[in-house]
């Protein structure tokens, strides 16, 4: 294959505190009454919740956070225009606590509203219409157990509203806050989905969902705002995932959004208010207004007539995909954030009264967009010829022919790269090399087939896809064979491993980020709480330690395994206080490699959990990372050849 050569003009290094640094803007909401937004942006030295009025700029801004130790991520309005609120964990340690702001003295200290041992979490928070002035917690006092508690907002008073009754049991509430519907996982991994009586608490079934097809559980469940229906992501008869209602008292199934050989994207039910939602709904009713669907691009697929008007204004605002979206309780005022390749989140504020509509801030107003790689989808079928979805990010200004190459391995494993802004990716790109995001079987957002045909695989065909990429690459001249780099963080990070293990002369050189090493060990060191939810990812998909056959497999499949055969440059970079990925899943694999006298470098970080917050630590990583890559593959660097 012949490769055009591009006219586009090479853009020099782009510094990597520009792409690295917590963006100047983030997140931005607007209050209930629509008098006010809030956003985070940097405020001593971390990520802090700013408010300032809807017709002012950031100078008249006050930041009302003022946490010095790690930056803060998800925030939520209140009914009352005093308060505010916002989870913090301590060093990445995910033992998240709610803690309320007073908006009327933003100097003085948050408030810790849910005091708790160490261990325990809030793991969800939402407004109750029904009560002013409180807010529903769910949280963890009872280790195994996530109980849901009624909070006053303005004295932190705290009352149990819902005792859980069985860990597995996730009880669904109305807008009133009654229950309204259970779901549990049943013995064939199913989800069994049942009516609540609320005077009662009698419980009725009403269907079964999924089961393997679901490993991060039936997402989105929303019940409606009248209560008598239940809004669930299901496949039914099909492939492609769709947003179903779920009828309280038949249990008929109503398909609300579909979209043909595409399915619901559930990537937002991760991080409320942070990632961009499966479903959007309105402020004031709750109502379903759109839903995302996975594509080349995201889909939004709008469902409300009204919101309709809405979306039209505001797509075009952008030549993004709409992201976040908050508005006032009126649905006049709107702020909306964008998906984007290479303007990355920019926000604007519109008026749906008057039409008047502006742009509020860029989260990275100093990078180019003239100076980022496009994120290309492109496709290419395994060997067994299960169809693969990627992302390509070429160099700018560079003949697109014999490039590096860099592996860029997702997480989860049940996630998926999306077109989206991408730091790592811009980063690697500027400095030289071609960029490849695969969506490997497992991946969530590409059907049934695609997701299940991962079970069992593990370091087998799901390794496969990886190279079959990295084939795809350098048959269409892209990457030079001798230069494939592999970096990923957790699953990402046990990906690139089992790169430099199961094929030890396939990769030139490995970033292991957070990643697993021992797969026994690992789902033997998650925290308890968590293992009711394994039966339809990690039992299924991988196995169960604890059953000896499955267990010797867990340990065949495992790096630490075979660590004696790896002789690719490896760094491994781990956070101390990482509870999902432990400490010792690298600790171990970098002993053994030193025991050996085989070269790791080795960067700890005391103050992260599973991935890195902090900017200066994200700093140390990606000037590592780049030094790395620039030896061995032989990309670009910024640092200086005396300081290497």
């Amino acid at each position: 294959m012949t490769v055009a050569a591009t006219d586009e003009k090479t853009p020099g290094l782009i510094d990597i505190e520009a792409l690295f640094a917590d963006p100047q803007f983030a997140v931005p909401t607007i209050s209930p009454d629509g008098t006010r937004i809030a956003y985070l942006a940097p405020h001593r030295g971390r990520r802090n919740i700013w408010v300032r009025g809807i017709d002012r700029t950031h100078a008249d801004a006050v930041p009302v956070t003022h946490d010095t130790r790690r930056g803060i991520t998800v925030y939520h309005w209140t009914d009352d225009p005093r308060w505010l609120l916002y989870l913090q964990d301590t060093d990445g340690n995910e033992d998240w606590h709610l803690h309320r702001v007073d908006l009327d003295h933003p100097d003085e200290p948050a408030v810790d509203l849910t005091p708790m041992d160490p261990g325990s979490r809030v793991v969800g928070v939402e407004s109750l219409p029904s009560d002013p002035g409180t807010v529903l917690v769910w949280m963890n006092r009872r280790p195994l157990f996530f109980d849901t508690f009624r909070v006053d907002v303005a004295t932190g008073a705290t009352t149990l509203h819902l005792e859980q009754t069985d860990p597995a049991d996730t009880v669904l509430l109305d807008r009133d806050g009654r229950p309204a519907f259970r779901s549990r996982p049943a013995g064939d991994g199913t989800v069994e989905i049942s009516a609540v009586d609320a005077e009662t608490g009698d419980v009725r079934p009403l269907t079964r969902v999924g089961g393997a097809e679901h490993p991060m559980g039936v997402q989105p469940q929303l019940v409606t705002p009248d209560g008598t229906g239940l809004l669930v992501g299901s496949f039914q008869d099909g492939d492609h995932l769709r947003l179903v209602r779920i009828d309280r008292e038949t249990g008929k199934e109503t398909v609300v959004a579909a979209v043909e050989g595409h399915d619901l994207d559930i990537s937002g039910t991760m991080m409320p208010g942070v990632l961009p939602p499966t479903v959007f709904t309105g402020r004031r009713d709750g109502e379903v207004l759109a839903a995302r669907f996975v594509a080349d691009r995201p889909h939004i697929e709008v469902l409300d007539p009204d919101f309709a008007e809405v979306y039209a204004r505001l797509a075009t605002l952008s030549d993004g995909v709409l992201g976040t979206l908050s508005s006032d309780e009126a649905g006049r005022r709107w702020v909306a954030t964008y998906v984007h390749d290479r303007e990355p989140a920019v926000a604007w504020f519109y008026d749906h009264a008057t039409g008047e509509s502006r742009e509020l801030f860029r989260a990275y107003p100093d990078l180019d967009p003239a100076t980022l790689a496009p994120m290309r989808p492109v496709g290419f079928p395994a060997r067994d010829g299960l169809p693969l979805h990627a992302y390509l990010s070429l160099p700018v200004g560079v003949a697109p022919e014999n490039l590096p190459l860099v592996l860029l391995v997702h997480g989860g494993p049940w996630s998926h790269d999306t077109w989206s802004f991408s730091p790592d990716a811009q980063f690697l790109a500027n400095r030289g090399y071609a960029v490849l995001q695969v969506n490997f079987r497992g991946s969530t957002g590409y059907g049934r087939r695609h997701v299940t045909a991962a079970i069992g695989e593990f370091a087998r065909a799901m390794h496969d896809d990886l190279l079959d990429a990295v084939d795809w690459a350098v048959a269409q001249c892209y990457a030079d064979p001798d230069r494939v780099g592999i970096y990923g963080g957790s699953y990402g990070g046990y990906a690139a491993l089992v790169g430099v293990t199961v094929t030890p002369g396939r990769f030139a050189a490995a970033v292991d980020y957070v990643g697993v090493s021992d797969l026994a060990h690992f789902l033997r060191t998650l925290p308890p709480f968590s293992r009711p939810w394994f039966v339809n990812n990690w039992y299924r998909y991988v196995g169960d330690p604890e059953i000896p056959e499955q267990g010797a497999d867990m340990l065949a499949r495992s790096p630490i395994t075979l660590v004696d055969r790896i002789r690719t440059p490896l760094l491994v970079a781990q956070g101390a206080n990482d509870v999902r990925v432990v400490r010792a899943q690298s600790d171990t694999i970098v002993a053994s490699l030193r025991e050996r006298g085989v070269p790791v470098e080795y960067l700890v970080a005391d103050d992260e959990g599973h991935g890195f917050a902090n900017p200066e630590n994200r700093m140390r990583l990606n000037r590592a990372v780049e030094r790395h890559f620039a030896e061995h593959l032989g990309g670009s660097t910024s640092t200086p050849a005396s300081a290497r």
